[in-house]
């Protein structure tokens, strides 16, 4: 890989960073995973605490991947993780992972007496639903034991959100970190779990919209860091967490929950802080530049996640077409910036190790031109003080 290319085009998005990120925030990453995976990614404990630097992140919550040898009940991938976050020096926290159909309940009541500080469920590698006896046995451990359960909420489900939402308000005291967004169903159970007091939604989405939806939707004190590793990276989730959450108009308290202190205050005083409003009104506002560039860079990342190199080169190189314009008006400097990245990011592809380097310059370039914010637009960001509570 050309290191000196990637870093030319990645600097820019850097000093956003920067600039944007309080001095004082603690990070702290609510899903990531260790191990191996039937779809044969990893990660290794060391490859995760490095990420976790490259975002100056202290934290993150940790759980096996969809583990070959994951029978019986995930019993050895869940004590692989156990071992080591006890070596992690406080730095990893435990989740379980469980799998209905082998005995959930007597898995999740060993883990938790072993240091597992929390639950992770995940209906699609499962494939399971919420209206059975043993959800309702994991929810109400969960209630009691006071650790949170976090779910899969992202693509490839089938609407799930009747049974989730009738087991969620059966169980008010559990608290759930409803994952990727709650993409799958983000409209109906942002919605019918509004008064629910423990539901948090974290922002491990490849495309910026559904997060940038996620704050009209919910409190921002109910969404939470989440990057997702190996698929995802903590530092560039960092800056789509900070360029949205500057577009949302948060204050440097609302930022810092975000970033880390509402989980840490779930896994250290097992207490959520109070909900605001949403930050945010329903309208998203952007150039039509910038929607150009938006719609053909956004389609690059499926492309190569799902195996289509020519696909995704086709869409690179409408992306930078788009960039360049001889009358940029106001979204000068943002195509300039985007397209060195795009056109650093199509070189970056040709090469193997070349393609995650490749993916983080398209993702920061999808995240900074749905996130700027036009000339005038601020209005239409901002709810009316009296359509808050109907949003709510």
């Amino acid at each position: 890989m050309n290191d000196s290319l990637y870093s030319n085009a990645v600097a820019p998005f850097l000093a956003e960073v920067e600039r944007l990120r309080p001095p004082d925030a603690e990070v702290l990453d609510a899903h990531t995973h260790l191990g191996l995976d039937e779809d044969g990614r990893s990660l290794a404990p060391e490859q995760l605490l490095a990420q976790l630097d490259a975002a100056a992140a202290r934290r993150a919550c940790v759980f096996p991947l969809h583990d070959p040898e994951r029978r019986p009940a995930y019993r050895l991938p869940n004590d692989r993780v156990l071992q080591w976050a006890r070596e992690s020096g406080g730095r990893l926290v435990p989740f379980c992972r469980l799998d209905p159909a082998e005995g959930a309940l007597a898995e999740s009541e060993r883990c938790l007496q072993a240091g597992a500080r929390g639950i992770k469920l995940h209906p699609r590698a499962q494939d399971f639903v919420f209206d059975g006896r043993e959800m309702d046995d994991v929810f109400g451990l969960a209630e009691s034991a006071r650790v949170p359960i976090l779910i899969h909420a992202g693509r490839g489900l089938p609407p799930l959100a009747d049974g989730l939402v009738a087991l969620a308000l059966r169980h008010p005291e559990t608290v759930l970190i409803l994952a990727h967004g709650a993409i799958c169903d983000q409209g109906i159970l942002t919605s019918r779990l509004a008064d629910h007091p423990g539901v948090l939604y974290d922002i491990s989405c490849f495309f910026p919209v559904d997060v940038i939806e996620l704050f009209a939707r919910v409190p921002a004190e109910r969404i939470v860091f989440g990057s997702d590793p190996p698929y995802g990276m903590p530092a560039t989730t960092l800056y789509l967490a900070l360029r949205v959450a500057h577009q949302a108009g948060l204050d440097a308290a609302a930022l810092r929950a975000l970033l880390g202190e509402t989980m840490a205050s779930l896994l250290d005083q097992g207490s959520l802080p109070a909900a605001a409003p949403p930050r945010r009104g329903s309208t998203i506002t952007l150039s039509g530049r910038l929607a150009r560039v938006y719609g053909y860079a956004s389609l690059v990342g499926p492309a190569l996640f799902g195996g289509v190199p020519e696909q995704a080169r086709a869409m690179l190189g409408m992306a930078i077409a788009a960039c360049r314009d001889p009358e940029p008006g106001a979204d000068g400097e943002v195509l300039e910036t985007v397209g060195a990245a795009l056109s650093a990011a199509d070189a970056l592809i040709a090469n193997d190790d070349g393609l995650r380097p490749a993916i983080d310059l398209v993702y920061r370039s999808i995240v900074r031109v749905a996130t700027e914010i036009p000339e005038g637009a601020l209005d239409a960001l901002t709810p009316a003080a009296g359509a808050e509570q109907d949003e709510r």
